[in-house]
């Protein structure tokens, strides 16, 4: 029988995994790298996702790479936009392209009828590498060709088929610009082998396991994955609740009683979003208090304490004073440890302005 790993120990392995548990001092592009990506459909907030990572972290750091183009933000997993080396987003998009292609299909299927998806593909690449375009733009120009169709479902269809990039200065510190895009080769000139299923899944291991495979298609958005997985040599788990885990032999996995720090996590962290069963790190309360931003198309910003939820938080800026609000969902024990680190993301956050952190109880949804 496979040995029983505990819900405590998952949340260790899985922080362990995440660089959540301590800092690292390595270089961003490899921390990206290293965690798969990061969920990046905001055009900030995932900045302070590699703030909880890297020791002595800045912003430059990230925002430089991407003016550079040694990453980029492109939709992959999900099909959603996630930052990703240049390597990395020319390797994985093509085995997740299926993915794109499933919600595409389903969502703008028919009104791209009579539509020549080749040609579609082959003006929609022509048009992009003249000069980046918004959807917007690139639709009204494509409609001049299929002046039938819907100008905004021609342009998801070449998001579909064309790989594309947002590009800067969308997405850089400080600053922002139009939702514009360039094709991914074209943009960074050079071109890399596709990714093969069993490679992602054990890149995937190697930031978010051990997990199930149900997690594992969770994350990517790709199916039929039990084969891949079965097929390679693997460490095998199981829960309380019967579930079979899946793990690289000699990736680490912490006892659980190793200390957790406090981390104040950004709203779209793939900690919270790449597994079929969250309770490694949400617990029931957590459930409860998420509920309420159902149907906002909004995530809270979650504050981590012990390794799992215990609030949320919010930031609000006014003449000159950054206020950060601790929102805890139940009594905090100790609320000291999340000030403090409150106080240290302000610092990154607001560098110029006087910081405040301020507590309430409750969700912030509420």
């Amino acid at each position: 029988m496979d040995p029983l790993i505990s819900r405590r120990a998952l949340n260790r392995a899985t922080l362990d995994r995440q660089l959540l548990l301590r800092r690292t001092d390595r270089p961003v592009r490899d921390v990206v790298e290293h965690l798969g990506g990061l969920q990046a459909q905001t055009p900030h907030t995932w900045y302070t996702g590699l703030w909880n990572r890297i020791e002595g972290f800045q912003a430059s750091d990230a925002s430089g790479l991407l003016a550079s183009r040694e990453v980029v933000r492109i939709a992959l997993q999900r099909s959603t936009i996630h930052l990703v080396s240049a390597r990395d987003c020319l390797a994985m998009r093509p085995l997740v392209q299926v993915v794109t292609e499933r919600m595409t299909r389903t969502t703008f299927g028919r009104r791209l009828a009579g539509v020549d998806l080749d040609e579609l593909a082959a003006l929609g690449r022509a048009l992009l590498e003249e000069r980046p375009l918004t959807f917007a733009e690139l639709g009204r120009r494509l409609a001049e060709r299929w002046p039938s169709n819907d100008p905004h479902a021609l342009g998801q269809g070449v998001r579909w088929l064309v790989p594309l990039v947002q590009v800067p200065p969308r997405g850089l510190w400080g600053t922002s610009g139009p939702i514009a895009h360039a094709p991914a080769d074209s943009w960074l000139g050079f071109s890399a082998p596709a990714m093969t299923a069993a490679e992602l899944v054990l890149r995937y291991l190697a930031a978010f396991g051990p997990a199930t495979v149900k997690d594992v298609q969770i994350w990517s958005g790709l199916t039929r994955l039990a084969e891949v997985v079965e097929g390679l040599a693997l460490a095998r788990f199981r829960d309380e609740d019967g579930r079979t885990y899946h793990d690289l032999p000699d990736a680490p996995r912490p006892s659980e009683e190793t200390p957790a720090p406090v981390r104040l996590m950004y709203d779209f962290d793939n900690l919270f979003l790449s597994y079929a069963e969250r309770s490694r790190v949400i617990t029931e309360t957590g459930f409860a208090a998420m509920s309420g931003f159902m149907g906002t198309n909004v995530m809270p910003r979650l504050i981590l304490v012990d390794g799992f939820t215990a609030g949320d938080w919010t930031v609000r800026r006014a003449k000159g004073t950054s206020t950060l609000t601790i929102h805890q969902w139940e009594p905090i024990a100790p609320l000291d440890e999340v000030r403090e680190e409150a106080l240290r993301l302000l610092s990154f956050l607001a560098p110029g302005d006087t910081h405040d952190v301020a507590v309430s109880h409750g969700p912030s949804a509420t």
